[in-house]
């Protein structure tokens, strides 16, 4: 492997280098483009670099940077035609003809995400070589870890400022309000994302930590809230939606405070959910200027305040799933652990509770990633071109939706993809089952017991064999 290589890496470099000199070379356009330029229709070129890097950078690093996590082989694969195809896709976006772009940051983003691609693509081919296994490669395998995480946030945030440079908007008048819309709603997206993953991957991590759930979520709300405190209000006079979001701020840390101090002694309470409710009215009867404007903002305070319920119920009336060491349940006189099959639950009802209580546990996360979506779609700009286009509020909320659908959907795929790729794959096997010819349920030898491993032939012969029925000492 090393010496193939060696072989394709000179052979490689300059092909990539070649296309990617043009683009640090490219001059983006400015103040000088003409009305004609600004407005001409989006080529064919454009369309094909938006999809490709949607597809790149929204599935496959995210699959790749998971089949990493889990070292699986498959890993290497998958980025490597991730890296090909991104920058094809970054090639062709300074290629396009029709509607011109002036400078923003989009485009210089796009040139200076080159140096992470660059810099992951050689620590990826050095680590490949496995030399200096024992100086600088521990160190590389660091690098590579982290910069392979911070990879999915790359994505993101390039993604949305390619969507506001392709919609023209966030200007001068919107920036402020374009920030406060997507930095929020991305972090309620986040938050439901990092549920997700603790419901699904991360319980045995919850335990381990001695901590509740509730207090990681009291932390993340209390350091936002200070965030938003300070950085809402710019000067001058009040307006109301400058109270009602610094009310807010204050109302995030000193609840997470208050969640914190409940969460002690790995105890659950129900603050985050009070306070994701009493977000979510605020922003249902937040003033708006269209009525366009006041039905989203109502889903999305909606949205919220039901994410809030299902939360407070979740904590108090669905536990945490059993930990996998106890989720067999113990063989009564009837059952045994290798030969019979397990008789009929007493209770059919029972078995189905804790799948009952898994499925419930995804609709809070599911309605946080609903209700950032809606509020990252709910700027002044957004609307009025809604409006524009004659959409009223119940098509354009139910394709919020339908689009935190599909986010929700590659949350969970990703999640399942870490837990049965790799390393994780043969934990995640049902032991093999085989059957006597006398209809005896057995377990395969390679998945047999610990406790009840076969005796060894020199045991078995230095024992003293015992007939039953033979009489004991006289």
């Amino acid at each position: 492997m090393a010496a193939d290589l060696f072989l394709w890496t000179p052979l490689l470099l300059p092909l990539v280098f070649t296309g990617i000199v043009p683009v640090l070379a490219h001059e983006h356009h400015g103040a000088d483009l003409t009305e004609e330029q600004l407005h001409a229709p989006v080529d064919a070129i454009l369309w094909i670099h938006i999809a490709l890097q949607a597809i790149v950078w929204g599935f496959i690093f995210p699959v790749g940077m998971v089949l990493g996590l889990t070292r699986s082989r498959w890993h290497v694969p998958v980025q490597s035609l991730a890296f090909a195809l991104t920058f094809g896709g970054i090639i062709l976006g300074h290629a396009h003809g029709g509607r011109q772009f002036p400078s923003s940051v989009h485009s210089q983003i796009g040139s200076w995400i080159l140096v992470p691609i660059l810099a992951q693509l050689g620590l990826g081919i050095y680590l490949k070589l496995h030399i200096h296994e024992r100086t600088l490669r521990p160190y590389a395998v660091r690098a590579h870890g982290l910069l392979g995480r911070i990879w999915p946030i790359l994505g993101w945030v390039q993604g949305l400022f390619g969507v506001i440079t392709l919609r023209g908007f966030c200007g001068e008048a919107g920036a402020g309000q374009c920030a406060a819309h997507y930095i929020m709603g991305s972090a309620f997206i986040a938050y439901g994302i990092i549920m997700t993953l603790l419901l699904v991957v991360g319980d045995n991590w919850v335990r381990r930590s001695s901590r509740s759930p509730e207090w990681w979520d009291s932390w993340i709300i209390m350091l936002w809230g200070i965030v938003n405190t300070f950085t809402e209000h710019h000067g001058g006079e009040w307006s109301i939606k400058d109270m009602q979001h610094t009310i807010l701020g204050i109302l995030w840390w000193l609840g997470g405070a208050l969640g914190i101090f409940l969460s002690r002694n790995n105890q659950r309470n129900v603050v985050p959910g009070v306070i994701i409710i009493l977000t979510g009215w605020a922003m249902s009867d937040h003033a708006q200027a269209m009525m366009l404007s006041t039905k989203v903002h109502s889903m999305f305070g909606y949205s919220l305040m039901l994410a809030g319920f299902a939360r407070i119920l979740e904590v108090c009336f669905i536990p945490l799933p059993p930990s996998p060491l106890l989720e067999t349940s113990p063989l009564d006189d009837n059952d045994s652990e290798h030969t019979l099959a397990p008789s009929a639950p007493r209770d059919a009802g029972v078995a189905t509770k804790p799948n009952a209580a898994r499925a419930f546990r995804h609709l809070p996360p599911f309605l946080l990633v609903a209700s950032g979506l809606l509020f990252m779609s709910a700027t002044d700009e957004e609307l009025e071109a809604v409006h524009e286009e004659g959409m009223d509020h119940v098509t354009y909320v139910l394709s919020m939706y339908s689009i935190a659908f599909l986010f929700y959907l590659l949350t969970v795929f990703l999640l399942h993809l870490y837990s049965t790729s790799g390393r994780n794959a043969s934990s995640a096997q049902q032991p093999s089952i085989v059957f006597s010819t006398e209809g005896i349920e057995l377990s395969d030898s390679t998945d047999a017991s610990k406790w009840y491993a076969p005796l060894s032939r020199e045991e078995g012969r230095s024992a003293a064999v015992h007939v039953l029925g033979e009489d004991e000492d006289d």
